[in-house]
């Protein structure tokens, strides 16, 4: 396949117009929602440590914080979302078809997942996570995964990679607010941070005992993932249709195929152990993190390290 100029910028390759200026565009888009996502994460986390001040006055001002943190993140979403439609445009495509475009995508469902799950008042503290993991994606995003505006393979030129990606960003947006619980769970229970008697220790423990209590932060990372597993058993068998489609066989032991059973086979473990035994507390929490960080293992060390035909890194 040739490419062919067309003048202003645009490229063509087999009819699919590609408009490398709209997506220098969208970079800018992003690169300006990092700068809210530092401005809402530095409001959250001034938010915390006023919280857990001794002193009232420092205590007063932790709501209005609160509410800056809040407008911070969903100007920052905004500016965030016009950039990955932009890019999308830029393309003629749906903007998941590399690490780059997966990364700006899938942090956009994050927060817009988050923002839309604020009615629910206990998940509101882990707001400084949030917009501290969206500003290390992006970050990571624009350094490192950055590459130019591109045409698809043939293999990828489907509707299936609308069906399959999307579910699967989604699934990962759930995982991620539930593992955020989780960690905060394991934190929160540790015995070292309630024993401990150093100051950032103590100053740091005074900030957990905001969050809600510990059995309350378990249901809600188990309903999180609940609807993760299920978004990510989808995510699995769509993989499975596709790949037929596209190489004429439903299972491969491609590497990407196997990571994304596995991750299936943590959660459900989970999912099992927590409704017929019992495992519940560290243990569950534990494995609920474990299981994310298969997600991020299956989405950096396997797309940059392994080959495939799931590789898609664009790098």
């Amino acid at each position: 396949m040739t490419l062919m100029a067309l003048g202003n910028g645009f490229l063509t390759e087999v009819g699919i117009a590609l408009n490398p200026e709209l997506a220098g565009i969208s970079r800018l888009f992003i690169q300006g929602a990092m700068l809210f996502y530092t401005a809402a994460f530095l409001s959250f986390a001034f938010h915390l440590s006023r919280l857990a001040s001794l002193d009232k006055a420092a205590r007063q001002t932790a709501s209005k914080l609160e509410r800056a943190g809040i407008i911070l993140l969903g100007i920052a979403a905004v500016i965030h979302g016009v950039g990955v439609v932009l890019r999308g445009i830029s393309a003629s495509r749906v903007p998941w078809a590399n690490m780059y475009e997966f990364s700006i995508t899938g942090s956009f469902v994050v927060v817009a997942i988050f923002l839309i799950a604020l009615k629910i008042k206990d998940i509101r503290l882990i707001a400084t996570f949030v917009a501290g993991f969206n500003l290390l994606i992006l970050g990571t995003a624009d350094t490192v995964f950055w590459v130019k505006v591109q045409s698809l393979m043939p293999a990828l030129q489907s509707y299936w990679l609308v069906i399959h990606v999307l579910v699967a960003v989604l699934a990962t947006a759930f995982f991620n607010i539930a593992a955020a619980l989780s960690i905060a769970y394991v934190f929160k229970t540790a015995k070292w941070v309630q024993a401990s008697k150093v100051k950032v220790v103590a100053t740091f423990k005074r900030i957990l005992d905001l969050f809600p209590d510990i059995e309350k932060m378990e249901r809600l990372a188990y309903r999180f993932n609940i609807i993760g597993f299920i978004l990510w058993s989808f995510t699995l068998i769509a993989g499975a249709i596709w790949a037929e489609r596209a190489w004429h066989r439903y299972w491969g032991w491609d590497t990407k195929e196997v990571w994304t059973f596995i991750i299936w086979t943590i959660y459900a473990g989970y999912l099992h152990a927590n409704a017929t035994r019992g495992w519940t507390g560290k243990r569950s929490a534990w494995l609920s993190i474990v299981g994310f960080l298969a997600i991020l293992f299956n989405f950096t060390i396997v797309n940059l390290y392994f080959k495939g035909l799931h590789v898609y890194s664009g790098l």
